[in-house]
């Protein structure tokens, strides 16, 4: 899986899979080459399920290399009414981007859910809004994965759903140089309290990297201290089950600490350069993990991805 399931045991953080972030997109617009797109999809195999309403849904983006939020956008959700459902999308920049919860601006409020393929974007200045249910992109042969690596052909994402965020944003906005870090996270209200439950920017790493005795803690973490927590027992996993050298293991986990989506717009989005929702992803990983003696699973992107905002395909029935 890509981030599926990130708790322990492969369940959902918290047991709500309203708050199991699912993958991370960051590309260039098909319509502007001066707009970058960010997506980030929840809620695996349940999209007949809203928002929680008491979770705080981020899109982090480091501009200048510290592992820590320049900008955010923050999602938050009304609770569900008639069936349907409204929330609102938050921007911050500097030290209040850093806020467990921040509100400096509000982009657009009162947007709604869309729960079919009738939903359309909602337009705030220069950004473009969507928050909603869609199909799910992530392609994975996950029987394969279990059974000794042996891949089935069968895509076991192929006509799921997600819930989705998707961000349409000019460059400007997210800072002068070309190479940002991006991330999500989600939290929950709890006494008072905003406590994190998931977060991730690269695919497929906590649930395939981390033993189930480390996942949840690994949610509740802040990328900035992720080298410091990782790089030791992430190096020894690659030199035990992928043969590397230490040397070899230190550099390939690099590459993926600290856990942050590294994209350079001035060139194409490709995994691990940004990532759009063609990449194969899985295949990269087990390629990774075994110093490339697994080969691609052989499958392919979905086909119903759209062409422009918000590119993931219309819900599935």
């Amino acid at each position: 899986m890509s981030n599926h399931f990130s708790a322990a045991n492969l369940k959902s953080p918290g047991g709500d899979q309203r708050l199991d972030l699912t993958d991370v997109f960051a590309f260039q617009a098909s319509t502007d080459q001066d707009k970058t797109v960010l997506i980030a999809d929840f809620c695996p195999f349940r999209a007949d399920q809203l928002f929680n309403p008491d979770a705080v849904y981020r899109i982090n983006v480091d501009n200048d290399g510290d592992a820590q939020p320049d900008v955010a956008f923050v999602f938050d959700f009304a609770e569900p009414s008639n069936g349907g459902q409204t929330g609102s999308v938050y921007y911050a920049t500097g030290t209040q981007a850093r806020e467990a919860d921040p509100t400096e601006v509000a982009l657009v409020t009162s947007i709604p859910v869309g729960l079919d393929g009738t939903a359309e974007p909602v337009q705030s200045g220069a950004v473009r809004v969507f928050a909603g249910v869609r199909s799910d992109p992530f392609f994975a042969d996950v029987e394969g994965a279990v059974h000794g690596l042996q891949w089935t052909g069968v895509d076991t994402f192929d006509g799921k759903n997600v819930l989705s965020v998707a961000l349409e944003v000019p460059d400007e906005v997210l800072g002068p140089d070309p190479v940002i870090g991006v991330w999500t996270t989600v939290s929950l209200w709890r006494d008072g309290m905003l406590v994190q439950m998931d977060r991730g920017g690269h695919p497929t790493i906590n649930p395939f990297v981390n033993p189930d005795d480390a996942k949840d803690e690994y949610n509740t973490r802040q990328p900035v201290d992720d080298v410091a927590n990782y790089l030791d027992p992430w190096s020894k996993l690659l030199m035990d089950k992928g043969g590397y050298s230490r040397d070899e293991a230190r550099t390939a986990v690099m590459t993926v600490l600290p856990d942050i989506l590294r994209y350079d717009r001035s060139h194409p989005a490709r995994y691990p350069n940004g990532r759009s929702p063609t990449d194969d992803v899985f295949s990269n990983r087990f390629g990774w993990l075994t110093n490339g003696r697994v080969p691609p699973t052989g499958l392919k992107p979905h086909d119903d991805l759209l062409a422009g905002f918000p590119y993931l395909g219309l819900p599935n029935s």
